[in-house]
């Protein structure tokens, strides 16, 4: 079996008791298709186990997709990495870096296009402060146009590891890692990203903020 949120297990054997029952007393096509439909909702929430890097030193992605905004950081100022999570990625979020999660501010917003960048500012979002040892590194759930619903795990004073999953956004939406100044970025505009387990940063801390 597929590993998923835990979230989409009802709704996935619902759907597939119905399609049982379907492919008993009605014609296949009528089975089929609910079938389909829990095959599609067990992929667009899929949970898959990642293989965490080592190196304390090491900022892992917060999320799966497409980068599609970089800055790094400069003269003090803290840097950005966005990435875009199309309906065909895991759509699980993880925590950068090891640390403690000082704050988590809800913002609701409007449901713009998640590729677009006005959606970082515009859009319905949860952002997630996290101190540790390299510094702060904040993690935003945006919603994007079919994304309506975020989820978060965590609370404030939670500890996370390097790679721990923080929460999901339903299909698709965009994910944002702002990074302390000292940070060095090794991702680019375009690059393809796994949550978790593709390093996008190194840092060496304590440059980024106070702990």
């Amino acid at each position: 079996m597929m590993p998923m949120i835990s979230a989409a297990w009802p709704y996935v054997l619902s759907l597939a008791s119905l399609a049982a029952i379907l492919f008993l007393f009605a014609p296949p096509i009528f089975g089929a298709l609910p079938l389909i439909l829990a095959a599609a909702i067990g992929l667009f929430f899929r949970d898959p186990e990642r293989r965490i890097p080592g190196g304390e030193s090491n900022v892992v992605s917060p999320a799966d997709g497409r980068v599609v905004e970089v800055t790094s950081p400069a003269g003090g100022a803290s840097g950005r990495i966005a990435i875009f999570l199309s309906i065909f990625n895991v759509h699980v979020n993880r925590s950068p870096v090891r640390g403690t999660v000082r704050s988590v501010v809800y913002k609701p917003g409007e449901f713009r296009p998640a590729y677009q960048s006005q959606a970082s500012s515009s859009n319905e979002r949860n952002t997630l402060e996290v101190n540790g040892p390299l510094g702060r590194f904040d993690v935003s759930q945006i919603a994007g146009l079919i994304a309506r619903r975020i989820h978060c795990f965590k609370k404030e004073g939670d500890p996370v590891l390097r790679g721990e999953r923080i929460g999901y956004i339903a299909f698709g939406s965009r994910t944002e890692l702002t990074l302390p100044p000292g940070c060095r970025v090794l991702v680019k505009v375009g690059d393809n990203v796994r949550g978790g387990e593709t390093i996008v940063a190194t840092a060496d801390g304590p440059a980024g903020g106070a702990l």
